[in-house]
């Protein structure tokens, strides 16, 4: 068509990410509601005799680590020397046990995501001294996701100052927002002044926790200047309006008529990652924003999952510890692998050529977090349906029980060796050592 001089075409008008926000929540509820919740087909195989042995270079590579964080290194031969030995036993066991190829290891083990891991828990250190290793462990998974997006939209994977601000929020909100101990009240008068705060206003903290996550804020203000860049802080206050209203969940009788529960899992874990993206690219088209939500819903069932006799315990509600009070968790389990499957369908929605092998490991995960997850709580399942699942993992259930605590005390140790490594040049000049130099 020909443009005359008398005529203008204007640009579509932007959606705002909230008005996104609430068409994807009602997209992917209903596609939930639609999935059939039997078990779908789950891949390949494994025979118990090839588990024996997956389990046992599982265990060469936790004595490999337990070696490490036993000797801290001091010298930059040390950092290098300690640093080989781990890849090397990573190797060995992604390769043997896990059925990485070399573009999969490759990935896994680049200068990029072993840099943002060491990079993150030595600025993490720096902002706040006292800070816990578990807490950096947990804004480390977000740093690394957000890597994974970098990599996969063709960016320089570095942790910039949004991707360390963001991160680090989990521990400073996402946990106060959870914690039963802290009066409603009080957290609804948190909730309306950080609104406040990501919408630009400027509010005065209430307290060091406050002032803490407002530094934070303004991080990801000396990356992204507001005028030009508005759907980063829609994004922000997204996760925040969903992260508020998951307090709802709080509410140990409530039934399910009351309270959406469904819902309010797939907008905090939808929003929580389309705020990864925008926080890494700026903006995203609008094929990238409706993956990323619904990666980020899986992702949240997924943990609901992980942490169902806890949330159970705690009265918290999810779709998991609602079902487990009165029914085995098969069907909805089921549906869950499904829901991962077709969300996982639209990788196709970022680059061609960009972080390949990531999007392998991303697909392929969908089954393997799941059905780990599944096998940890077995009991609250029918064993037909556990019989079903254990072959198609590399590690009896069983096997994975009794490693996985001797993993998690070894965590703190194993934190402490990354933050041994040699100091991460972000730190020492660029944007994010200015904005970590800056006073609170």
């Amino acid at each position: 068509m020909t443009v005359s001089a008398r005529q203008t075409v204007s640009a579509p008008a932007r959606v705002a990410v909230s008005d996104s926000a609430r068409r994807l929540r009602r997209e992917y509820l209903d596609l939930w509601w639609a999935l059939p919740d039997d078990l779908p087909s789950l891949g390949a195989v494994h025979a118990p005799s090839e588990q024996a042995a997956n389990v046992r270079l599982l265990d060469g590579f936790l004595a490999a680590v337990s070696r490490e964080v036993e000797r801290l290194p001091t010298t930059p031969e040390e950092r290098v020397a300690a640093q080989g030995r781990l890849f090397a036993a990573f190797e060995t066991l992604a390769r043997g046990a896990l059925g990485f190829q070399e573009c999969h290891v490759h990935a896994v083990l680049s200068e990029g995501f072993t840099h943002m891991g060491v990079a993150f828990s030595q600025a993490a250190r720096r902002l706040d001294p006292v800070i816990s290793g578990a807490d950096i462990y947990q804004a480390t998974r977000n740093a690394w996701t957000m890597a994974a997006l970098q990599e996969m939209l063709g960016l320089p994977v570095t942790l910039t100052p949004a991707v360390f601000a963001y991160s680090m929020l989990y521990p400073y909100t996402d946990n106060y927002l959870d914690d039963p101990a802290i009066p409603a009240g009080e957290k609804r008068a948190f909730g309306e002044r950080f609104a406040r705060r990501l919408a630009g206003e400027d509010v005065a903290p209430a307290n060091a926790h406050e002032a803490a996550i407002y530094r934070l804020v303004r991080m990801i203000e000396r990356q992204y200047a507001r005028e030009a860049f508005p759907a980063v802080f829609e994004s922000l206050l997204a996760i925040h309006r969903a992260q508020t209203e998951s307090v709802r969940l709080m509410r140990r009788n409530a039934s399910p008529y009351e309270v959406d529960v469904l819902g309010i899992a797939l907008d905090k874990g939808g929003t929580s990652v389309l705020a990864d993206g925008y926080l890494v690219a700026g903006d995203l088209t609008e094929e990238q924003a409706r993956f990323l939500y619904g990666y980020g819903a899986f992702l949240q069932l997924v943990d609901d999952l992980q942490d169902v006799e806890q949330d159970r315990a705690a009265g918290l509600q999810t779709i998991f510890s609602q079902t487990a009070r009165r029914w085995p968790l098969d069907a909805v389990t089921s549906r869950t692998l499904r829901f991962g499957e077709w969300v996982l369908a639209d990788l196709g929605c970022f680059p061609a050529g960009e972080g390949e092998a990531l999007k392998e490991l991303l697909a392929r995960s969908v089954v393997q977090i799941l059905v780990q997850a599944a096998g940890t709580h077995r009991r609250l399942y029918t064993r037909p349906y556990i019989e079903a699942l254990e072959p198609h993992v590399p590690f009896r259930f069983r096997d994975l029980d009794q490693r996985r605590g001797s993993l998690a005390r070894r965590r703190p140790a194993l934190m402490r060796l990354v933050e041994a490594m040699a100091v991460a040049d972000e730190l020492e000049h660029g944007p994010l050592a200015e904005a970590l130099a800056e006073r609170a």
